[in-house]
């Protein structure tokens, strides 16, 4: 049986080593401390949610698409474009004042108005189904303005086309 050297042995790891440098990997992440913490592949649910951007906020007791959530659709548009394969559900919710029934309507308008501004943009509607969680998945539980605000959202979730 042949040995080999300690110097031959170190040669094969640094040449398995530079070849796994060279390999292409997935794009990476950075988490809030700058280190990179997850690798997000292109096209995936979690590229979708951290680079795109997966939520809208309505105003109080409003359902019309804000200003400030034009661009967040703006981008959701291009993703689901250039992933023609990709099915959304968007999810209408609400905060905790009103009363259930109240709150499942308006959840309901907030995803229809989200779906509506999508397909405005060129995204097949036959893509896209709507429900409505009223006010029962906040985000926030305090009850203050602050945490009403984040919990009146439109959330577009990856439903099917696309692997994780």
């Amino acid at each position: 049986m042949p040995t080999f050297s300690t110097t031959a042995k170190f040669a094969a790891i640094a040449v398995l080593l530079a070849l796994t440098a060279c390999a292409s990997k997935p794009a990476t992440t950075a988490s809030n401390t700058g280190a990179s913490s997850e690798v997000i592949t292109p096209g995936s649910a979690k590229d979708f949610q951290v680079n795109v951007g997966d939520r809208v906020y309505f105003d109080y007791d409003k359902s019309d698409i804000r200003d400030d959530a034009e661009a967040t659709l703006q981008k959701q548009a291009a993703w689901l474009t250039k992933y023609p394969s990709v099915r959304l559900t968007i999810e209408g919710h609400c905060d905790e004042r009103g009363t259930r029934e109240y709150n499942l309507a308006l959840g309901a308008r907030r995803a229809s108005a989200t779906r509506e501004y999508l397909v405005s943009l060129g995204v097949a509607a036959s893509r896209m189904d709507t429900i409505s969680y009223g006010k029962e998945r906040p985000v926030c539980v305090e009850s203050n303005e602050a945490c009403w605000a984040q919990n009146r959202r439109a959330v577009s979730t990856i439903s099917g086309g696309v692997s994780s």
